[in-house]
């Protein structure tokens, strides 16, 4: 069968071919890619083609490699707020050539994944998988943020037009662009219970399909071992939004700090409290959000306590989670985190809120400990408990990892994703 994915990113394997820079972001793709092209060219169940964002001449250029063929589009990914209707004269163009059986669609955060609908006329034969879910990111953008800061803005807000309140309407925007494209899809794939009731209460009609990834292949090898973790050293996988919950974690470390006083916070990801990489001044790049988060660091008398150890490689994540001794996931609001999935992977001690999709990725008071969400002081309990207790600490850790190597078992998700297509392509009704 002829498998058309719209992707978010150009996958590793078509950067690799071209000597060309790839993002590590959504590396769980290349895990799904990888397995589909693992037999040879005629041996294949799956004749692939991928479409993914570009520029200059790759975004209107068609190439085969290894046998998949690669389809550039252009779009404009930081303002993925905007649509851009000649997107949908580009994917009549690879539709027409490359005649899918099925088109899959990974995630509906940006306009391409309407652009793709709107062109292909058999919306039974499309695939939407779920991802984040834009509506409902608008709906908690602001994480509980003070209401002086949802409202303020810094000079670089202004010159990006990019502040808290305009992030939040970008949201919005895509929100209701995302509505239309679940409204048009036939078939739908997620995770966890949370997209399913978000999906089914947008379009009903659909049909919906549970289906784990497969998450990037480090991941799967070596096990967190306490004694190799820094002591008390927490790991958040990102910080630079209010959704994923940096300040609650920042309001949480004075009362862990009473009673561990040698803990330490290591976040990943864009620093936006401090240097970086950039050539210009700090109060020239300053966000809203990232003065808020230096003030807590300055209020918390945390500025010893925080390092930020920037974007991460595949290699570089797993080392420095296994350096941990513990992982968190603050976040205000999620589906199912790849980072989490990660952490259960490796084995380690996991802090979670209660929120959206996680309560379906990992059981409370067995392979976690769980916190309400935006409670601060649940937060650090949930912590010190975990640090008071690290025999019990490391058995959730041992129960996570075995239901992950279950949930995201590479094989049994490929034989999934198989089954799901078969049933696309051979669905009467």
């Amino acid at each position: 069968m002829k498998v058309l994915w719209l992707c978010n990113i150009m996958l590793p394997a078509y950067a690799r071919a071209h000597d060309l820079n790839f993002s590590v972001r959504e590396g769980w793709l290349s895990g799904c890619f990888n397995r589909i092209t693992k037999a040879g060219e005629s041996e294949r169940e799956v004749l692939l083609g991928v479409c993914f964002p570009a520029c200059g001449e790759i975004a209107s250029s068609s190439e085969v490699i290894d046998g998949v063929t690669y389809y550039g589009f252009e779009e404009d990914l930081n303002h993925p707020e905007n649509y851009d209707e000649a997107l949908e004269n580009r994917f009549a163009q690879i539709l027409e050539d490359f005649k899918p059986d099925i088109v899959h669609i990974f995630g509906t955060e940006f306009p391409h994944a309407l652009a793709m609908l709107k062109s292909f006329d058999d919306s039974k034969k499309v695939l939407l998988g779920i991802q984040g879910l834009c509506g409902r990111i608008a709906d908690e953008y602001m994480a509980m943020l003070p209401e002086s800061v949802q409202r303020s803005a810094t000079f670089r807000d202004r010159l990006k037009e990019d502040s808290l309140l305009q992030q939040q309407e970008k949201y919005r925007i895509r929100g209701e662009r995302e509505k239309e494209t679940i409204l048009l899809a036939g078939n739908i794939t997620g995770r966890t219970e949370f997209d399913r009731k978000e999906t089914s209460a947008i379009n009903p009609n659909a049909r919906y399909f549970a289906m784990n990834e497969t998450m990037r292949p480090a991941f799967y090898e070596g096990k967190w071992q306490e004694k190799n973790a820094i002591p008390h050293s927490i790991f958040l996988s990102q910080g630079d939004y209010p959704l994923k919950g940096f300040h609650f974690m920042l309001e949480a470390m004075p009362k862990i700090l009473e009673k561990y006083p040698d803990a330490h916070l290591y976040v990943a990801g864009n620093n936006i409290i401090g240097k970086g990489q950039s050539k210009y001044p700090y109060f020239l790049r300053a966000s809203a959000y990232g003065k808020y988060l230096r003030g807590l660091i300055s209020s918390g008398k945390l500025k010893k306590k925080v390092t930020m150890v920037g974007m991460l490689s595949e290699q570089e994540m797993k080392e420095k989670m296994l350096q941990s001794s513990i992982f968190v996931c603050p976040s205000i609001l999620e589906n199912s985190p790849n980072s989490l999935a990660e952490a259960m992977l490796l084995g380690m001690p996991i802090v979670a809120a209660r929120v959206g999709g996680i309560p379906s990725m990992i059981q409370n008071n067995k392979e976690c400990t769980f916190f309400e969400g935006g409670n601060s002081d649940q937060l650090a309990d949930a912590i010190i408990q975990m640090w008071d207790e690290p025999v019990i600490s490391a058995v959730y850790g041992d129960n996570a990892r075995k239901h992950a190597l279950i949930s995201h078992d590479p094989d049994a998700n490929y034989q999934k994703l198989m089954q799901i297509y078969r049933e696309i392509v051979d669905h009467k009704g």
